[in-house]
């Protein structure tokens, strides 16, 4: 890994479900350990509390929480949002722990402009009244997940390129589109009417920046980080400007290899890496 790290003032990640088969932990430390910013926002479903199982907690998950904590103890102002899938975590809004704040949701005004962040579950229709059928529903997206894993596999061997399953079905059905631009523009319109420049959500998986307009015609900027599942995706604010971070077009990341320093954390178990990151905060 490059000593250079690239200087950034805020950062927002997103969707990563830590604990599932479909999160892409290795690629998300790698992205991480690329960047150095200011303030990082973790904006909800980092650890997926739902289906997180004991017996699925692989080392580079661990890893990536204790980096997220490292940066914390370093400097880094971190905030935590509260997500549907971490929704646990809400009893906790408000504590700190260093540089780490677990939160509801944030306001933040930079270079003149209000934005509000937060993970947008609230406007999810199916989270509100049926919260059994959005669990079934969560498994379900899992499964796929794990059956586009074996795809993926099955492509390499014949020489084909990655596939997203779930993308696919979003990107083409009818219902999941309107799901997404009712979403957004639910979410924009709340925003504008309390009177902010910019609103930044995860939730549904769909990197994105654009203009919205309500019914009155008043606009304001919107932002969704995406997701460390299928877009590998995060968002980056710098010198005034915002822009979206694909992961799969950065190919000095690709270029690099997964072996680490002389710290690495490779020959610990999960447990010593915990009682390491324990020791951090202590610290």
């Amino acid at each position: 890994m490059k000593n250079n790290k690239r200087k950034v003032k805020l950062v927002v990640i997103s969707d990563v479900h830590l604990g599932t088969y479909g999160c892409h932990a290795k690629e998300l430390l790698k992205y991480m350990k690329s960047i150095q910013p200011e303030t990082l926002i973790l904006n909800g479903d980092i650890i997926d509390i739902w289906q997180f199982k004991k017996r699925y907690w692989p080392k580079p998950h661990m890893k990536v929480v204790k980096y997220i904590i490292g940066m914390a103890t370093k400097g880094i102002k971190v905030y935590y949002i509260t997500g549907n899938h971490d929704e646990t975590l809400r009893k906790f809004a408000g504590m700190q722990m260093g540089g780490l704040e677990i939160v509801n949701n944030v306001s933040l005004e930079l270079n003149g402009k209000k934005i509000w962040f937060f993970h947008g579950d609230v406007f999810d229709v199916i989270m509100k009244n049926s919260k059994w059928l959005a669990r079934i529903g969560a498994i379900s997206y899992d499964a796929l997940i794990v059956l586009n894993v074996f795809i993926n596999y099955i492509s390499r061997l014949i020489g084909r390129g990655k596939v997203s399953l779930s993308k696919k079905i979003k990107d083409n059905v009818k219902s999941a589109l309107k799901y997404i631009n009712d979403f957004e523009v639910s979410a924009a319109t709340l925003a504008i009417h309390k009177e902010y420049d910019y609103i930044v959500c995860g939730h549904i998986h769909h990197p994105d920046m654009r203009e919205i307009k309500d019914s009155k015609g008043n606009s304001i900027m919107y932002l969704n980080s995406g997701d460390w599942v299928e877009n590998l995706t995060a968002l980056e604010y710098n010198k005034g400007v915002w822009s979206i971070y694909y992961y799969n077009s950065d190919l000095s990341l690709h270029a690099d290899s997964d072996e680490e320093s002389a710290n690495s954390l490779d020959d610990l178990d999960n447990k010593e890496i915990f009682k390491r990151m324990i020791r951090d905060f202590q610290n």
